[in-house]
Order: structure tokens, then sequence, then C-alpha cells
């Protein structure tokens, strides 16, 4: 007796065909992506050391200069000058060999009033980089990470980030964008701060309209305690009171303006932080929702600063989420249509896009 077989030999299948520039291409801009990298702890070093303020405050420098200026040992400031060259942040003559801060970097890398200041960006990118051990036994579990677990240098790194842009465009353009809200702050308003972190924003407000009373709100105590401490510094704890809890059990009623500031997608219930808002709102309030910028589809978010946030969102604010109860797990480019779905679930009727900076956009709710 015979077995059939299968008349058609078998195969391997035929080997790619590989484009070798393509290949290469891709190895050299790797080798980019590990320079980048290591720039973001030499950003924070330099920022750290003084590396950056010494040279605006100087010009065309040597690294023996710059060592003896900052009481730094020089082989140190040599290495991080050299990288700092190779990477286009600081320029190198050849002739003097000195080093240069160009005065437009130096706005970005030394001036923490200037919207554009940088080093907290690459302080909170650091210290979230720093905890990624963590965040892949999260991902083979399902767990999540919290954001009280995280390195100090994302919780200070996130207000030194975020700070500038406030500073700049919430009193400018933000409030005034917010329909009424401005008069309510200048004639006296109740205002809840939620997820308020350091303090920045709510301490911000306060300095703004001073016939107006603030309660921030934040479930991470050791933050609380820096707000309150900031808002002595600032001779607002007056009119400014901080309370260590979560979205959905912050206290009060009959607020006038509720604010949210690069936390909602961070939470593990927004859904529930929405409705515990509806509930503290007054029946003529706003909800002031600032979120990072991001549209609503993932092609839409496929540039440098959706690049970015999209790494936050995996190692930092989805890992937040999935630590809490519910875990919803947004993602930091969750974008409006599905936060309108939120202050819907919430209770909320009216929602519109009010405003926007390359880094954030501002949402309004209201009932």
């Amino acid at each position: 007796m015979s077995l059939a077989t299968d008349p058609t030999p078998a195969t391997d299948p035929a080997p790619l065909a590989i484009d070798t520039d393509k290949l290469m291409s891709f190895v050299f801009r790797a080798v980019d992506e590990v320079g980048a990298t290591l720039n973001a702890a030499l950003v924070v070093l330099g920022d750290k050391l003084g590396y950056y303020r010494d040279l605006a405050a100087h010009g065309p420098t040597t690294p023996a200069q710059l060592a003896e200026r900052t009481q730094t040992a020089e082989p140190y400031a040599r290495e991080w000058l050299n990288a700092q060259a190779a990477g286009g942040y600081v320029t190198y003559d050849t002739t003097t060999r000195r080093y240069t801060l160009p005065a437009e970097y130096a706005l970005a890398m030394t001036d923490a009033d200037s919207p554009a200041f940088l080093p907290g960006f690459f302080q909170i990118a650091l210290g979230t980089v720093h905890d990624t051990d963590h965040i892949v036994e999260a991902a083979r579990s399902g767990a999540g990470f919290g954001w009280h677990q995280h390195d100090t240098d994302v919780h200070i790194g996130c207000e030194r980030f975020f700070r500038p842009s406030y500073n700049a465009n919430l009193v400018a353009s933000w409030i005034p964008a917010l329909d009424g809200v401005q008069e309510k702050l200048e004639r006296g308003a109740l205002v809840a701060d939620v997820g308020c972190g350091h303090g920045a924003s709510t301490i911000l407000l306060a300095q703004a309209f001073p016939n107006s009373r603030f309660v921030g709100s934040d479930y991470h105590a050791a933050s609380i305690e820096t707000a309150r401490a900031r808002a002595a510094e600032a001779g607002v704890a007056d009119r400014v009171t901080f309370e260590n809890a979560s979205a959905q059990e912050f206290a009060g009623h009959g607020y006038d303006l509720v604010a949210m500031f690069d936390s909602l997608h961070d939470m593990g219930d927004p859904v529930g932080a929405a409705r515990r808002v509806r509930e503290a709102i007054a029946d003529d309030g706003t909800w002031m929702i600032v979120e990072p910028m991001a549209g609503d589809h993932v092609e839409d978010n496929l540039n440098p600063v959706g690049r970015a946030y999209y790494g936050f969102s995996t190692l930092l604010c989805t890992p937040a989420s999935l630590s809490q109860d519910v875990g919803l797990a947004l993602g930091t480019q969750a974008g409006p249509a599905r936060i309108r779905d939120v202050t819907a679930a919430g209770g909320f009727t009216r929602f519109r896009s009010v405003a926007e900076t390359p880094f954030n956009r501002v949402l309004e709710a209201r009932p």
C-alpha cells in the first residue's frame, strides 16, 4: 500500500531584497537617537550644574573657564561641551577653541519665564526613562505604575515644563477664551484646581484674580506639601487652600470654575472625575480642561510633539492611569473627541475647543 504524496516540493521563501542604503540610513538614524537619549541626561546635568547659565552670562568660553566658574571638574566640563557642540546646542570655534551658547538657545535653556523654556521637558523625560524597568514588568502583567512611584525628576520636571506655558497663556489668553469666566474671577469666584500638582496654575490664578478663592487638590501628598509652601512664598495662602484628595473625592460645591491642567488623561477613572465635577460645579459654572495637544486620529499625531507625547503616554501617563481604580488609560494623545465623550458621560451637555498652543489644547465643558 502506498501513501499519497504532495507532488509540489517544499521550497524556502525567496529572500527579501535588502536596500543597503536604506538599511544604513536607518542605522545612522538610530545612532542619532542614542545620542539624543544621552543628551537628555546631559541637558539635565548642564542645567543642574549651571553650565547653560554660565555660558549665557559669559559668552565664548573654554572648558577650563567653564569648570572654574561653576566649580566643577574640567574633564566633565570639556566632554560636556564637546557633546553639546556635536549635538548643535553650542557652537565651537576651531581657531579660538571656545564654545558659545547662541542667544536664542540661551533663552530656551536658561529663562524659566520664557514659554520656550526647555530644561523641565528634559528633566521629566529623564525621570520617566529612569523608571523603565518598572514599566517593562507592568507591561508584562498589565499592572500600572503610579505617578507617586516615579523618580522626583518627573514631579519637578513636569512643573518646570508646563509652568512657563501657563505663565504665558493662562491669564492672557486661555481664561479670556472661556465664556464669561474672566468677569466672574474679577468679581470674585470660587475655583477648584483638580490635579494641581505643585500648585503652579493655582497660584498663578490667585495672583491674577485677588477677589477669588481657590482650592487645589491632588492625590499625591508630597505635591500638596510643596504646593502649600509655594502658596505661602507667593503671599496667596490667605486665598488658596490645598487638599490631598483624588479627582473623584475633592471637596466643595458651587464652584464657578473647575480646572484640570494636563491631568485628566492620567486619571484611572476620568468619567468618575467628570461626574464629581458635575456635582461640584455651579449650574452656570465652567469646567476648563487643559490637555496635551492631540488630534482625534493616530495620523493626526505623527509629528515631533505627538512622538514625545506618545512616549510619555507609554512610560508615564498610561501606567499612572492603570495603577488606579477603573484604569481607563485614555492616553496622553486622547484627542478632543474622547475628552468630549468623558464630559458627556459625566453629565455635561456643552463642549468646545477654545484655545491651543503647540503643546496644549484648552477645552470648555458646561452643564
